[in-house]
């Protein structure tokens, strides 16, 4: 009973996060996006709302678990790519598995806000603020424990317990986006050169190559 009162709540905070969406806001009631539209927008063209079907606002399975990846997690995305019908409103949300000590590595959200909500197991997360400070703050979340993470800032979990873990999260965003900071740094198509990376992290050009070797 405690379990469903602490998900309702969070669906509630998902809710609230309209009110300080960082999408614009909607000027119709329903803008189904037509994602085959070939016109460009910010965002998406809508479909006619006469043609809008339940369907459009719909995604099964968030309660299957995904199958972890090499760093020990799996995102699973329910954005405007998913439901059609988030478009305008501001709102996306993710589930997140986790093996034992699995992590989701250090990344950001250039447009929204994440508000995350552990469901099982334990997670130590943090974000990082802006230069000069590059402050970490962190903590070590429980069950049932939520923790918020500022749009842009580079933020983290880490599976601390010897089980999986799982967690939902709400962004402020029907379109969040995400840049994890190994791929964009040493894995960007065409590659950052190694010079200027090893310059950057002020170490050999032989360790640049290695890890971009990993990308």
């Amino acid at each position: 009973m405690a379990g469903n009162s602490i998900f309702v709540m969070f669906l509630l905070c998902l809710a609230s996060f309209q009110a300080f969406a960082s999408d614009p806001s909607p000027l119709q009631d329903i803008c189904v996006a037509d994602l085959n539209n070939p016109v460009r927008v910010n965002g998406f063209v809508c479909k006619d709302p006469k043609q809008a079907m339940a369907e459009d606002f719909f995604f099964p399975g968030l309660d299957k678990m995904r199958t972890p990846n090499a760093v020990g997690s799996n995102v699973t995305a329910v954005n405007v790519n998913q439901i059609a019908g988030l478009n305008t409103l501001g709102i996306s949300m993710v589930r997140i598995d986790y093996a034992p000590y699995g992590q989701n590595p250090p990344h950001t959200h250039p447009r929204a806000t994440e508000i995350l909500l552990v469901l099982e197991g334990s997670l130590f997360v943090g974000f990082v603020t802006s230069n000069p400070e590059n402050r970490l703050i962190s903590k070590v979340l429980q069950k049932g424990d939520v923790f918020v993470f500022p749009i842009g800032l580079i933020h983290f979990q880490f599976n601390v317990g010897t089980s999986n873990a799982v967690a939902i999260a709400g962004l402020s965003s029907q379109n969040p986006g995400v840049i994890t900071i190994g791929d964009a740094v040493f894995g960007s198509n065409p590659k950052i050169s190694a010079d200027i990376l090893a310059k950057a992290f002020q170490v050999e050009k032989n360790i640049i190559d290695i890890i971009q070797s990993k990308f």
